[in-house]
C-alpha cells in the first residue's frame, strides 16, 4: 500500500510539473504575441511619423527654393522664416530623440524579459531533472528489492524440486490411490 501512495504522489507531481510547463509555455506565447503586436504597432507608428515627416522635409526643400526668391524682394522677413525653420527642426530632433528613447526602452525590456524567461527555463529543467532523478531512485530500489526476492523464492523452489540422489526411492510405489484421503 506504501507503494501505491507513493506512486500516486509521484503521478500527481509529475502532473503538476506538466500542468505547470504548460502554462509556462502558454505565457510565454502570450508575451510572444503581445511583443509582436507591439512591434507591429511601432512600426506603423513609424511609418506614420514617416509619412508625415517626409512631406515636411519635401515642403522644406520647396520653401529653401522659394526663399532665395524671397530674398531678393523681401529681407526682413527672412529672420522670421528662419526662425520657424529652427523651431520645426528643434521638433523633428526631439521627436526622433523620443522616438530613439522609446526604442531602446523597448529594447531593454525585451532583454530583461528574455534573461527572466532564460533563467525561468532553467529552473524548470533542473527541476524536472531532480524529479526525473528522484523517480528512477524511488523506481528502482523497489524493483531491485522485488528481483531479489523473486530470485530467492525461485531458487527455493528449484531446490526442493530436484531431489538429491539420496532421497530418491528405489522402486516407484505400486499403487497410490488408496493412500488418498
Amino acid at each position: 500500500m506504501p507503494n501505491l501512495e507513493s506512486e500516486t504522489l509521484l503521478l500527481a507531481c509529475i502532473a503538476l510539473i506538466a500542468v505547470a510547463m504548460t502554462v509556462q509555455a502558454i505565457i510565454l506565447l502570450c508575451i510572444f504575441i503581445g511583443l509582436r503586436r507591439a512591434t507591429n504597432s511601432i512600426k506603423v507608428q513609424l511609418e506614420d511619423l514617416r509619412s508625415s515627416v517626409l512631406p515636411v522635409v519635401g515642403n522644406t526643400r520647396d520653401l529653401l527654393a522659394n526663399m532665395l526668391d524671397l530674398f531678393a524682394r523681401v529681407g526682413p522677413r527672412i529672420e522670421a522664416v528662419s526662425t520657424d525653420l529652427a523651431e520645426i527642426t528643434h521638433g523633428l530632433r526631439v521627436q526622433t530623440a523620443e522616438i530613439q528613447s522609446s526604442a531602446e526602452e523597448i529594447m531593454e525590456r525585451v532583454r530583461k524579459q528574455t534573461s527572466r524567461i532564460d533563467g525561468m527555463f532553467s529552473t524548470v529543467l533542473d527541476g524536472v531533472e531532480k524529479a526525473g532523478e528522484f523517480v528512477a531512485e524511488v523506481v528502482s530500489r523497489p524493483v531491485r528489492q522485488i528481483s531479489a526476492v523473486l530470485a530467492s523464492i525461485k531458487a527455493v523452489v528449484e531446490s526442493l524440486r530436484t531431489p538429491s540422489k539420496d532421497e530418491r526411492p528405489a522402486h516407484p510405489p505400486a499403487t497410490d490411490k488408496d493412500m488418498f484421503v
